[in-house]
């Protein structure tokens, strides 16, 4: 069997030698909880199979069903490669839904919550010769209203905005060799106006006689390389690349990237060597402006839920994350908004090298306590870090229309998330724009973010026509602002409009309005964009949606990724010039 998903599952933190753990592996459903009562991680109990990297709900599977089976089994056997001997050894998986016990050999390794983002164990203690056994049990409650889950849908069958729901292990099982020390984590922060790139280490291991290599290159021509000897498990080294006007900026439209190579040495002896890069881009707000590299700047985004008919959130492959970023710049737009959906790694790669903007969403609750709070402030963070590196990302986008607090308009505590999100994000990640409540019912935010599906264009002209007919408008019967926040000179956009439906295939489902033929399809669509566009006050724009999903059929492709209509003529539409 071919292994599924074969390519390095974290391109922007790459080491050469590793071992891909996905491909069949057994499994069992664990709907009475007796799993842990009855020892299943000692082995040999787990009686179906199932293809990692794909939850049981997914085609690719080889189970595909959507039934509730909120506790899962998973295991496997595997052998490390005789050249690891000596070394530590880390297991890592890039996503497993919602938690997840790790046992190897039958010995507790780990244990982790958080469905959409990364984890690592250090299994060298629990390794033996030869064969060995990873096992897992995943816990992902389906009507947990509480527990950060986006698009996956609490009821049996999906309906309206909601989705088939993703257990277990959903992203690449890998594991690495490591020596005693070894760079846990590097964060890579560019500064246009300085020319230069600031790297702060963490070291797992640390020892005082360690030095670090850096060598920055671009096109494979070395730009600057500087040996930092670290006084601490967390170090900082910064790098000059040149001046301000000679360095290459990263944008949508010249996605220049600049390599980096990271050895981690004991006098001649390596220790460990990454393989990195990173894209000089500064996102900021001036004057009331959308800024890119300190010029104005228009998003033209769509937006995608990154669902693929036959893995659910795993893409099949990765041409097929390729080809979803390669027809987004197909038709025109700059950017997409990954909604309700921590996007792999993968995808990022891939709008870092190609070009796209792309907004970071967090997969919210839909219960507001204490326990929610918790969840996603954990795991929110964890996203930050996973993906701060990559140029491709500008914006944050914490809570999408009030999902996780209904209540904003009683309850003040529900505001003061809202406001601590926000701030708790400008304190990890001040290089980037924040959206506090995506759509509507805005705090402290660096966007006023609107949501409309207003499908006659001569109604969006008029509503956009002015700052005062903009702020005064509540195209979802809902205030722009909570009690207590006002706007206060915020860049203006309008990031969900459209959702057209046609229906191209033999999928049906439905629209916020619905197109006839090809030509009915295109003329709705120039009619919402260009309204939006013509605006004097609005500076850019998300159009729902990148493709059809499931029950929804208002994409600009089918969900397998066929175009509806001619791209050329939808990307005419989508570029057109602002005529604000």
């Amino acid at each position: 069997m071919q292994t599924p998903r074969p390519e390095y599952p974290r391109p922007q933190y790459e080491r050469a030698d590793w071992l891909n753990l996905n491909g069949e592996w057994r499994f069992a459903f664990d709907d009475d909880d007796r799993g842990l009562g009855e020892r299943w991680f000692e082995g040999n109990r787990l009686n179906q199979r199932i293809v990692v990297p794909f939850a049981y709900q997914a085609k690719l599977s080889g189970i595909h069903q959507t039934d509730f089976h909120d506790i899962v089994w998973y295991e496997r056997q595997f052998e490390l490669p005789a050249s690891w001997e000596g070394q530590q050894v880390l297991l890592h998986f890039g996503a497993v839904d919602y938690r997840a016990q790790v046992w190897v050999n039958g010995l507790y390794v780990t244990e982790h919550e958080g469905g959409h983002v990364p984890f690592q164990a250090n299994i060298t203690h629990a390794l033996k010769p030869g064969s060995n056994r990873v096992t897992v049990r995943a816990e992902d409650v389906s009507s947990d209203l509480e527990q950060p889950r986006g698009k996956q849908y609490w009821e049996r069958e999906s309906a309206a905005i909601f989705y088939t729901r993703t257990t277990g292990i959903w992203q690449t099982v890998w594991l690495e060799p490591v020596a005693d020390t070894y760079l846990d984590r590097v964060q890579i922060t560019p500064d246009i106006d300085r020319g230069e790139v600031r790297f702060q280490f963490e070291i797992s291991g640390f020892a005082p006689d360690i030095e670090i290599d850096v060598q920055v290159s671009f096109d494979g021509a070395p730009v600057a390389s500087v040996t930092h000897v670290p006084d601490a498990a967390r170090s900082l080294a910064t790098l000059t690349l040149g001046s301000p006007d000679a360095i290459r900026l990263w944008s949508p439209e010249d996605p220049a990237l600049y390599d980096v190579s990271l050895r981690v040495r004991r006098g001649q002896t390596p220790l460990d060597e990454i393989a990195s890069y990173f894209g000089m881009r500064k996102m900021s707000v001036a004057d009331g402006q959308v800024m890119l590299n300190n010029q104005p700047y228009t998003m033209r985004l769509v937006l995608d839920q990154g669902y693929h008919p036959d893995g659910l959130l795993t893409f099949p492959s990765d041409e097929a994350i390729r080809t979803d970023a390669e027809l987004t710049k197909a038709m025109g737009f700059n950017g997409a908004r990954k909604h309700q959906k921590v996007e792999e790694p993968r995808y990022l790669y891939w709008a870092d090298r190609l070009g796209l903007l792309v907004w970071g969403e967090m997969a919210n609750a839909y219960r507001y306590s204490e326990k929610a709070v918790k969840r996603i402030t954990q795991e929110w963070q964890e996203a930050i870090a996973r993906d701060f590196n990559h140029p491709s990302i500008v914006a944050w986008v914490p809570i999408n229309e009030s999902w996780g607090v209904p209540s904003l308009t009683e309850d003040t505590r529900q505001i003061d998330h809202l406001l601590a999100l926000y701030h708790l994000v400008r304190s990890i990640d001040p290089t980037r724009l924040v959206i506090s409540n995506d759509g509507w019912e805005h705090a402290r935010t660096d966007l006023l973010t609107i949501h409309d599906y207003e499908g006659d264009g001569e109604v969006l002209r008029e509503r956009y026509a002015s700052l005062e007919s903009t702020l005064a408008a509540r195209p979802a019967k809902r205030d722009l602002y909570v009690r207590g926040h006002a706007y206060g000179g915020e860049p203006i956009l309008v990031t969900e409009f459209g959702g057209i439906g046609y229906q191209k295939d033999a999928q049906e489902g439905w629209g916020y309005t619905t197109a006839t033929d090809d030509d009915d399809f295109l003329k709705r669509y120039e009619a919402v964009v260009s309204a939006v566009l013509a605006s004097p006050v609005v500076q850019g724009f998300c159009y729902t949606q990148f493709s059809d999903v499931e029950q929804e059929i208002n994409g600009l492709l089918t969900y397998d990724r066929q175009p509806k209509v001619d791209l050329d003529r939808i990307a005419a539409i989508t570029s057109a010039p602002n005529a604000g």
